[in-house]
């Protein structure tokens, strides 16, 4: 029998063989085949994507009026959606890391419900409380004369309720793992509780803020099934760019490849932006 070598590390423990050496020539075949077919399934979606592209005149196509509208309105409908997470979430955040209040793991499952919430049920919800004859917006109507849905702030609406759990998330867990001891002695030191969480706490937990907002935003930036229930498809208002994928689809299909293409470019943004935190290996 081959003797297991070990190795000692700092103050004399000893150590069992590493991962690789102890599995070098010993590659489990059975599970090589199903990865393999793993990753194409995943890949070769994009490759075909990438293939049928019409690069000849993907610059013309892009500079086309209704594809600049559809960017320009998802740029900056996920941007505002993004600052309503950000003033809404992160309190709540704090909120469920920092105080305890009976029913608290109650309120944080039905702040992630949307994460499992199919869209579209997203956008009936959305309806039956902010539409005309909701239980807010007939509110709204009668009182403000505010409609909400089908209007660009509905977009908005829609892209926030379904990317805010994304940012509550994160920064909850950032807040989970911020050192306490921080907070306690500027409280010592006679800082409010306002300051320490403007000045010690957010610094503290900004590269979670950070992440969050960055998942949020491409989260309402893909947003499709409560923008189109909640705000409808109307070109230039409400038609934001996977709303201008579906229904290029119908009629035209290499605009809906080229709409297809930039959302594609975001995410492999997104996810090269926050290669440290969610997809580099130890």
């Amino acid at each position: 029998m081959t003797p297991t070598t070990t190795s000692t590390g700092r103050g004399g423990a000893r150590r069992g063989p590493g991962p690789v050496g102890a599995l070098a020539g010993r590659t489990p075949w059975v599970l090589v085949l199903p990865a393999v077919l793993g990753m194409a399934f995943l890949l070769l979606p994009l490759a075909g994507l990438l293939i049928k592209a019409p690069w000849p005149t993907l610059p013309e196509r892009l500079a086309e009026p209704q594809v600049l509208e559809a960017l320009r309105l998802s740029l900056v409908t996920a941007t505002i959606a993004t600052l309503v997470c950000l003033l809404l979430g992160v309190p709540l955040a704090w909120l469920l890391a920092r105080v305890a209040f009976p029913g608290r793991r109650a309120v944080r499952a039905l702040v992630t419900v949307p994460l499992v919430l199919p869209p579209v049920v997203g956008g009936v919800a959305l309806l039956l409380v902010l539409g005309r004859r909701g239980l807010v917006g007939q509110w709204l109507d009668a009182t403000f004369g505010v409609t909400l849905p089908f209007t660009t702030a509905g977009v908005v609406l829609a892209e926030a309720f379904v990317a805010m759990p994304f940012l509550v998330i994160s920064v909850e867990g950032a807040l989970r793992a911020a050192d306490l001891r921080l907070e306690e002695a500027a409280a010592t030191l006679g800082a409010s509780r306002w300051t320490i969480f403007r000045r010690v706490t957010l610094p503290l937990v900004a590269p979670g803020v950070v992440a969050g907002a960055v998942l949020c935003w491409a989260r309402a930036l893909g947003e499709f099934g409560a923008t189109i229930t909640f705000a409808g498809n109307f070109p230039g208002r409400t038609q934001t760019m996977p709303l201008a994928v579906y229904l290029a689809l119908e009629t035209e299909p290499e605009a809906a490849i080229v709409l297809s293409l930039l959302l594609l470019a975001v995410s492999v943004i997104i996810l090269a932006s926050l290669r440290d935190k969610w997809v580099t290996s130890p």
